[in-house]
């Protein structure tokens, strides 16, 4: 049994061919699966997935990439997280590398998130690329620690990972875990209780090996829970029965559906 804990399949690439990908999540014994939310007019998609299909389910949130769009408020995002297959804030986050310049209007978004998963008592999905002393800062100012939630498709350093883990945060690991130039990482993971560690696709994108280049999919979680598992020297079952622990332990409101 396995989760996939982040996911898009609500993107063209994987919504067309739907059934396909939900019969290889069957066939992989993938249990369920998180489809999430990166900006608010797509997100009526993400809902969708999750209210047809008892096993998805769904986040809400604006990503932190995407800049002139419809902007969150507080208020929006609690009134949709109301709904009952809503189980998470997200995905948000601060994100350096890809964008420059004042990205101020960034970090007020995140600020807003960590609000509304605060009102809205839900745990936030967190994106962060080389911006690790100003993520950590916010989640420490704005109160992330009192909901939690998970440091998605983690590349930071282990400092980095130790300072999520003692807000309450749990490191969900991707396919790039199984690269051939992620050594690093793989070192971070083997740092990482197993009881903290949740896996993830972020599908359509970041195909594990063996199939890195490839169209992703949820039911390539399989080789990272694998990768996980030679990393800790301990069963592949025992990390997918972990991990699918860990995930229900975290989005309390997935065991209400």
């Amino acid at each position: 049994m396995f989760i996939d804990s982040h996911c898009h399949i609500n993107f063209p690439e994987l919504e067309k061919n739907l059934q396909s990908v939900l019969q290889n999540m069957q066939d992989k014994k993938i249990t369920n699966a998180l489809c999430i939310s990166v900006e608010l007019d797509s997100f009526p998609s993400v809902l969708a997935l999750a209210e047809n299909h008892s096993h998805i389910f769904a986040s809400v949130g604006v990503h932190p990439d995407y800049e002139d769009i419809k902007e969150p408020t507080k208020d929006n995002l609690v009134e949709l997280s109301n709904h009952k297959k809503v189980v998470a804030i997200g995905e948000t986050g601060l994100d350096y590398f890809r964008l420059q310049g004042n990205l101020s209007w960034q970090r007020d978004r995140f600020r807003t998130h960590i609000q509304a998963a605060n009102t809205a008592s839900l745990p936030l999905i967190i994106h962060t690329r080389q911006a690790q002393k100003d993520t950590i800062a916010i989640m420490k100012e704005e109160g992330a620690n009192n909901v939690g939630g998970v440091m998605h498709c983690f590349t930071e350093s282990y400092e980095m990972a130790k300072e999520a883990l003692d807000l309450g945060f749990y490191i969900s690991f991707s396919g790039i875990v199984t690269f051939k130039n992620a050594e690093e990482l793989r070192q971070t993971a083997k740092k990482i209780p197993l009881d903290r560690i949740l896996i993830e696709t972020d599908s359509p994108y970041l195909a594990p090996v063996p199939n890195r280049g490839k169209l992703n999919e949820p039911a390539n979680v399989v080789y990272v829970a694998e990768k996980i598992a030679e990393l800790h020297q301990i069963p592949v079952e025992q990390v997918g029965e972990q991990t699918s622990k860990n995930f229900f332990n975290l989005f309390t409101k997935c065991q209400c559906n």
